[in-house]
């Protein structure tokens, strides 16, 4: 392979015969969470559908896409990020039968790699409403998998769901969070890329869009692992925190304690539709995004209800343009099965509808989407470089290729710009 640009070249009709490296290893079938997916699906049919439309979206894109031989497809030149692909007759099952999920399935187990991820994500995201041709897009709510109704947001539901990922393990997210272990986007200080500074920054800004300090009574919807309660007991608040994660509570009550701090802050396991009392402000960053479409409107009427008058609400969400939650609302996706189950991105305008049910309105609202790929780009990093420390927890190799895609998947959302994030003051 030379670093010459690349033209285009179309892919032959043996491209989908297998060969000894479509069959995958041992390596890639570890731990009984991975069970059949070392087995790529079978559909020639859809295989062959799926190599065109890969081939005529990879053709102008800045990437370069090699195959064994050396084939390769790709506008991409010297600096473009590679995309090699060592099983091509799996990779094109795995999309055939289902691009949403079999793309980053066929990375998990080894049927592509890349020494760019982020990068070449990035590009695929940028591009996100186009690769599939719009006269094909709309036969896709026909054949595309929906949410499983095991995943709908309801109080079983909803445990099940946060389970499945919060409660993988607290030592596995204490080594790439920082010290403050908040897992939402940072909101950096101009000039810098401090990931501390900027969750401290990110805290105080919803914090002082719910108006809180010395006396307020403050309810928190999703503790985290305590970092907000903290900060907002220091400012003199009294705090109220919701949780549904057990592991979460357990060291969100820990650290709690340890900054001296237990007699200001109460943490419950408790959903937020369970909630009871009355309140001062309420606060809650990036848990909207577990609520479940069919549940915002019964979100912000739990806190209409739960906020005295006067009150205000300090929310922090990722958001995704309208058009795209349209287009995207009950599929079900990798970041579905793999990552985060049940959820759903809101757009602002879904907020603004939801919240209409209510007597609560956007009074004050601030974007800083770019700021999220950066907090990804070091949380990947940090997990990349903690590897043999998450390995000794007990964490399969399939296990890193999917965290690793996870974190890269999100931070190219955020980088191409087909994510947001915001943080909303909403009162009466």
């Amino acid at each position: 392979m030379t670093d010459s640009p690349l033209t285009d070249t179309p892919l032959p009709e043996d491209a989908l015969a297998e060969t000894a490296l479509d069959r995958p290893t041992a390596a890639d079938q570890r731990g009984p969470a991975w069970d059949g997916l070392a087995t790529p699906p079978r559909d020639p049919f859809r295989a062959r559908i799926a190599r065109a439309l890969f081939h005529n979206a990879v053709r102008a894109m800045p990437v370069r896409v090699v195959f064994p031989g050396g084939r390769r497809i790709g506008a991409g030149g010297p600096d473009s990020p590679v995309m090699r692909v060592h099983r091509p007759a799996a990779f094109f099952h795995r999309l055939g039968v289902d691009s949403k999920i079999g793309f980053g399935e066929a990375y998990m187990v080894g049927d592509w790699t890349t020494t760019a991820l982020a990068d070449l994500l990035t590009e695929f995201s940028a591009r996100m409403s186009t690769l599939i041709p719009p006269r094909l897009q709309a036969f896709r709510r026909w054949v595309d998998p929906r949410q499983p109704s095991a995943e709908e947001n309801t109080l079983t539901g909803s445990r099940s769901n946060i389970r499945r990922h919060y409660d993988l393990s607290n030592e596995l997210f204490a080594e790439f969070l920082d010290e403050t272990m908040t897992y939402s986007s940072a909101w950096f200080p101009d000039g810098s890329t401090d990931l501390a500074a900027g969750q401290a920054r990110k805290l105080d800004g919803v914090l002082d869009y719910a108006a809180v300090g010395p006396g307020t009574h403050l309810l928190e919807i999703g503790t985290g692992w305590g970092s907000l309660a903290i900060r907002a007991a220091r400012r003199g608040a009294r705090v109220t925190s919701l949780t549904i994660s057990a592991e979460q509570k357990e060291l969100a009550e820990k650290r709690i304690a340890e900054a001296g701090l237990a007699d200001r802050v109460q943490v419950l396991l408790r959903d937020y539709r369970e909630a009871h009392g009355s309140y001062d402000a309420v606060v809650s960053v990036e848990m909207i995004e577990a609520v479940g479409e069919r549940y915002w409107p019964t979100y912000f009427a739990a806190v209409d209800r739960l906020l005295r008058p006067g009150g205000r609400f300090g929310l922090q969400s990722i958001t995704i343009a309208d058009d795209r939650l349209r287009a995207t609302r009950g599929g079900y996706t990798w970041i579905h099965k793999y990552v985060f189950p049940g959820g759903i991105i809101p757009s602002p305008e879904a907020i603004d509808r939801a919240l209409a049910q209510t007597g609560l309105r956007v009074g004050e609202f601030r974007d800083f989407g770019p700021d999220y790929g950066e907090t990804l780009r070091q949380w990947r990093e940090r997990f990349l470089a903690a590897w043999p420390r998450v390995s000794a927890l007990g964490f399969d190799g399939t296990f890193r290729r999917m965290w690793e895609f996870y974190l890269a998947y999100c931070e190219a959302g955020f980088r191409s710009g087909y994510l947001g994030v915001r943080q909303l003051r909403i009162g009466r």
